[in-house]
């Protein structure tokens, strides 16, 4: 049987098996179920002893698609962009050693790889070089390599920040190790976070999920051997643990993805299946509040078969089951508690037990050809593809917007208000919108983004215009009235600014901006009376609010006026008929009344007199103003 099986497995070494369709439930030798085999390439023919991580690359300047296969000895590049024929380019090979851990990410064009094998650092290649490889395989070198920790267990790239997050390194605790990358061929060490565990592996987005707490921060989600951890690193230099989260039954917290609405975090375990005994069991947990994560519940598959590696696309959950293959699950209906599995690719045929030593590491869904990686550790590189499959992007339409900010200066708008009509050819869309939420900040026009992507993880993207007003008028306060004495040495008061004194204050949702002005204006010298006090605030949108107060200008009293005040008594106050007014210290001489608004109603001179009675019974009900001896004013009423 030996003899008769080895020419067989000379020739997988070499040759590359084409398009082999899912017929009866096998696709040549393999196990499917909506899944069709493209190609496959051997471990022999590309050199290797075992495989392990993927990733893909897309050729901006053609469209071209490349695989980046991890082995033991190096990373493979594989032109694919004929799917049936694929092209082994050839390897980059490992920095030192040679590891069954290896695993690459990919930014601007560059490929970054890290291993596990002793002081391997992070190798940069220049994916732009694959353009123009004559005669391969060929081995290539690295373009730069960065040697600020030596093994790393895994690499974690946020392409919008342009930085790398090395994890399960011996710096930081293992925690994980910031890179900036923007350069690309000149990395550099950023700082980094030792979390409560060990990091095994991550994910880090720019947050654009349902906590607007955390609206545009660089989140990262660790997954730590026992817990996931969620923290904000925006700031490289103080990044902030938010929060953590368990669950029952903990074997190896390994790895997980956010849905595409970073609603939901899909996690596996690597080895609860092992230690428990259960099938295939995925966690998912409900991330509406990042700083108050919540288990939402339990998948489980139909095999026995570890977990590993699993990415979302549209409403997808692509997962490398180890000895079961590929595993796809429908994610659509997530919030009510619901995953279906829809199909699989099993690329370890022999068996779907148990077993970590065996079977698909990795699997990279995100081409938009619908091609789907699978790295496996003992078949190597296989490219599948489902049977009943959708690469038609659909067409987003947006629509302007008006959002009225609140009272607290706030204000958002939903997807649905940007959406017009956005369709796609299978009927369902989706929809994301980052920059719903506005403060007073935002005043005026604001360009926004509309993602549009169907279940199979099209996408489409138009803009709007958001024009964020605020039509909350502001209010003024003032006193109920104030009373001033003439300026030492003056025969006259003059107004001050009562904004700036305190004694008028405004308010706004929006308070940068406020403009308040003084009728009569700061500085305006004012005689002895009443005199009312009029404000207007406008804030910066044009919205107004009024208020006034009536401010009484006295004389300054000398040491005569004091002692006349001092003994001095109007009663009774409030009266109806006749008012009395006694002086204990000085004569009366003259007393003069005039109401609110300064005119003169009553006079009375040449008293010579302590005491003098004045009838109001024909005062209009109101507030008057007694001034005795051209130098006391008092306040009375008529009731």
């Amino acid at each position: 049987m030996k003899k008769l099986l080895l020419p067989i497995l000379l020739m997988s070494f070499t040759f590359v098996n084409a398009q082999t369709p899912c017929t009866g439930g096998f696709a040549g030798g393999y196990p499917c179920d909506g899944y069709f085999l493209q190609s496959e390439i051997s471990l022999a023919a590309m050199s290797a002893g075992s495989g392990n991580d993927s990733w893909g690359w897309t050729d901006p300047s053609n469209g071209k698609e490349y695989a980046l296969v991890g082995l033991d000895n190096g990373t493979a590049f594989i032109d694919i962009s004929n799917p049936t024929s694929p092209i082994y380019l050839g390897k980059l090979p490992t920095h030192t050693s040679s590891s069954i851990w290896r695993d690459i990410k990919i930014y601007n064009d560059h490929a970054f790889v890290v291993s596990e094998a002793f002081n391997h650092g992070m190798q940069v290649f220049d994916l732009t070089r694959l353009r123009n490889v004559n005669n391969p395989p060929v081995t290539f070198t690295e373009d730069a390599h960065y040697n600020g920790f030596g093994s790393a267990h895994n690499l974690v790239i946020n392409e919008d920040s342009g930085y790398a997050f090395g994890v399960g390194t011996s710096t930081f605790n293992g925690g994980p190790h910031f890179v900036n990358i923007q350069d690309p061929i000149n990395p550099v060490a950023a700082g980094g976070y030792a979390m409560d565990d060990y990091s095994h592996d991550a994910q880090v987005v720019t947050y654009c999920g349902p906590d607007d707490d955390y609206a545009g921060r660089e989140i990262l989600i660790g997954s730590n051997e026992n817990e996931v951890v969620i923290v904000d690193i925006t700031d490289k230099a103080n990044p902030v643990g938010i929060s953590t989260i368990s669950y029952t039954n903990v074997g190896y917290t390994h790895q997980g993805w956010f849905t595409e609405d970073q609603r939901y975090f899909i996690l596996g375990d690597e080895t609860d299946e092992i230690n428990i005994g259960f099938n295939t069991k995925t966690i998912i947990f409900d991330f509406n509040d990042l700083d108050n994560p919540q288990f939402s519940f339990n998948f489980t598959g139909p095999t026995s078969a570890s977990d590993h590696n699993g990415y979302v696309k549209g409403t997808k959950y692509y997962m490398a089951s180890y000895r079961a293959g590929l595993r796809v699950m429908d994610v659509s209906d997530i919030a009510n508690g619901n995953m279906t599995e829809i199909g699989y690719f099993d690329s370890h045929p022999s068996s779907n037990s148990v077993n970590t030593n065996n079977g698909a590491w990795n699997v990279f869904p995100y081409f938009d050809s619908g091609n789907i990686i699978i790295s496996d550790q003992d078949a190597g590189f296989l490219l599948v593809k489902a049977i009943t499959d959708d690469t038609t992007a659909p067409t987003a339409v947006c629509q302007d917007a008006t959002v009225s900010l609140d009272a607290n200066g706030n204000g958002s708008v939903t997807a649905a208000e940007i959406n017009n009509g956005s369709t796609d050819n299978s009927g369902t869309v989706y929809f994301i919108l980052c920059e719903d939420t506005f403060d007073c900040s935002d005043l005026g026009t604001n360009t926004v983004e509309l993602e549009v992507y169907d279940d199979f993880g099209n996408k489409d993207f138009c803009t709007a215009t958001v024009t964020v007003v605020d039509e909350i008028d502001p209010v003024i306060t003032c006193p109920s009235g104030l009373t001033v004495v003439y300026d030492s040495g003056n025969p006259f008061y003059t107004l001050e600014n009562f904004d700036t004194t305190g004694d008028v204050t405004a308010t706004d949702n929006c308070a940068a901006g406020l403009t308040i002005t003084q009728n009569p204006v700061p500085g305006t010298q004012l005689t002895v009376g009443v005199h009312t006090i009029t404000f207007e605030v406008t804030d910066g949108s044009g919205n107004t609010d009024t208020c006034s107060f009536d401010l009484t200008v006295e004389e300054e009293l000398g040491t005569t006026d004091f002692e006349l005040e001092k003994g001095l008594a109007i009663f009774p106050n409030p009266a109806s008929e006749v008012i009395t007014i006694a002086s204990k210290n000085a004569t009366l001489s003259t007393v003069e009344v005039v109401d609110i608004s300064g005119k003169r109603i009553y006079t009375s001179n040449n008293i010579d007199s302590e005491t003098t009675t004045i009838n109001i019974s024909a005062f209009s009900k109101g507030l008057y103003f007694v001034t005795i001896n051209n130098a006391v004013t008092k306040k009375i009423i008529k009731k």
